[in-house]
């Protein structure tokens, strides 16, 4: 987990939040990472990440087993187009698979927990959602 915060932070304007106890932010969201195209380094207030990576189970996305010692999944917007090259039947709880994001799949965004041998695929993918935020921006901006 820490090596993929580590790499995305490597990305150009790429922000990594990661709320802790004691913030603002809610309790089930602490030890989580948000992956932001931000280059103030500011989170920004209405955007979406483009990556996430999860820690534990949210009352409404148990099917990964997330709450089990030392399970984490990685969260990628990746399209629509990604998602739809995976098989429809993965379990949710598979290790170092590509699945689609057990909620958000129909948005475009794929998961993997655990990664080891998808790892190098992952950041990839990372990169990717990372440049597809960056564009997104700069049209903004350009408005």
């Amino acid at each position: 987990m820490e090596a993929i915060i580590r790499t995305v932070q490597t990305f150009d304007g790429a922000t990594v939040f990661q709320p802790a106890p004691g913030s603002a932010y809610p309790e089930i969201s602490w030890g989580d990472a948000y992956f932001y195209y931000a280059p103030d380094g500011v989170m920004p207030e209405h955007t979406q990440p483009y990556g996430t990576i999860i820690t534990k189970d949210y009352p409404d996305d148990t099917g990964s087993k997330l709450n089990e010692p030392g399970r984490f999944r990685v969260n990628v917007n990746a399209g629509r187009d990604a998602v739809a090259e995976l098989p429809d039947d993965l379990d949710p709880a598979s290790v170092d698979t590509f699945i689609p994001h057990p909620l958000y799949a129909a948005g475009g965004w794929i998961s993997v927990i655990n990664p080891t041998t998808t790892a190098d695929r992952l950041i990839e993918r990372l990169r990717a959602a990372h440049d597809a935020a960056h564009a997104r921006a700069a049209r903004r901006s350009a408005n």
